[in-house]
């Protein structure tokens, strides 16, 4: 039977089917969502393998539309916007004037005049209210269309071939977009998700994607929860905002300069710039136990520092994890000692990610 621990989160549409599949719910950013069907690491595993299904209709969406549209996302969003295609899509952070992350987000070109940027759950209405006030005084119109939404994320390395079949043309390249027809119902196909592995994330209307999501599993995809979409984040370092990412650090520290056009003149870009020139504090490493033991979220590195994610990894079969440092720590085969719940643990700072999939 499903585990329910807050009846006041939200539903997804696609709630039935997780229920009937037996899920453990759990609250997570304000919705009811699926952490596990069968087991985590089976659930990892098989998108490692072969493909997985992710409901991840918490997400939000922001439509920015108009003819300065683009000049307003310049504005708002770390990288260089207008090297979007249309058809394309880019990652980039929402900073604010200080450098402090807001957000770490996914825009998509739809149309000349037209993008759609994928928020994180949490952080959603912080992000349109954060686009909305920045909207005034542009010829740009800002929609909020999270409601307009399901989304699934269908992850692997067999993940395009088992879609293909359900689709009315070529699915769309990484970091491309597409409308098409998937199981005969239209939907925004993004060659983009957040496993490390090759796949597709789908963008439909919610009344049509339960069955979506049913032609999906029956071609052969594993339904997987949040579980394991954490632990396949966290061995190809994909950053977890809350965890990895807060506003009281920068994208330098991070390790996301790459997705920063400080030219572009976005919003706490002179800081963002003034950090990369100055070299930061600290940097957020990867790091791997060289003992027994998992190091967490929040356990304190001695000398300086805090896990921001750990866990022990199903595919390497060791406990890995990602921490701030002070910078002179940051290099490759430090030796760490990690306070895990009053246990000294050791640890040494290895090279990201840990792990590569076939979206390498």
């Amino acid at each position: 039977m499903p585990v329910v621990t807050d009846s006041a989160a939200r539903r997804t549409s696609l709630h039935d089917r997780h229920v009937a599949a037996g899920a453990k719910l759990v609250p997570f950013a304000g919705w009811e969502m699926p952490v596990q069907y069968a087991g985590i690491r089976q659930e990892h595993e098989a998108v490692r393998a072969t493909a997985g299904i992710f409901d991840v209709s918490h997400m939000g969406q922001i439509e920015t539309r108009g003819p300065q549209a683009l000049e307003l996302l310049q504005l708002l969003i770390s990288n260089d916007i207008a090297a979007i295609p249309l058809g394309g899509a880019q990652y980039g952070v929402l900073c604010r004037e200080d450098g402090g992350i807001i957000d770490d987000l996914f825009t998509y070109r739809l149309d000349e005049e037209r993008f759609l940027t994928v928020t994180n759950a949490s952080n959603h209405a912080k992000d349109f209210d954060w686009f909305a006030v920045h909207a005034e005084g542009f010829d740009a119109e800002v929609l909020d269309v999270a409601d307009d939404f399901a989304m699934v994320a269908v992850q692997g390395p067999q993940a395009r071939a088992l879609l293909a079949p359900l689709a009315d043309a070529p699915l769309p390249a990484r970091f491309t977009v597409a409308s098409l027809t998937m199981a005969c119902e239209p939907a925004l196909v993004c060659g983009t998700g957040y496993t490390g592995e090759d796949g597709v994330e789908i963008l439909c209307a919610p009344d049509v994607a339960g069955r979506i999501w049913d032609a999906v599993v029956a071609a052969g995809a594993q339904p997987a929860g949040l579980g394991a979409r954490d632990t396949l984040r966290l061995e190809v370092c994909y950053h977890l905002y809350g965890n990895d990412l807060m506003e009281t650090c920068g994208p330098i520290e991070a390790g996301l300069g790459w997705c920063c056009r400080e030219a572009t003149g976005f919003l706490g870009s002179e800081a963002v710039a003034a950090v990369r020139d100055a070299g930061p504090s600290e940097r957020l490493v990867a790091f791997q136990l060289t003992g027994p033991g998992i190091a967490r979220q929040g356990n304190p590195v001695l000398g300086g520092g805090e896990v921001t994610s750990g866990t022990l990894s199903p595919t390497l079969g060791v406990a890995v994890g990602m921490a701030y440092v002070p910078a002179a720590r940051a290099h490759v085969g430090e030796p760490l000692e990690i306070d895990v719940r009053g246990t000294v643990r050791t640890a040494v700072v290895v090279e990201k990610p840990f792990y590569r999939g076939s979206a390498a």
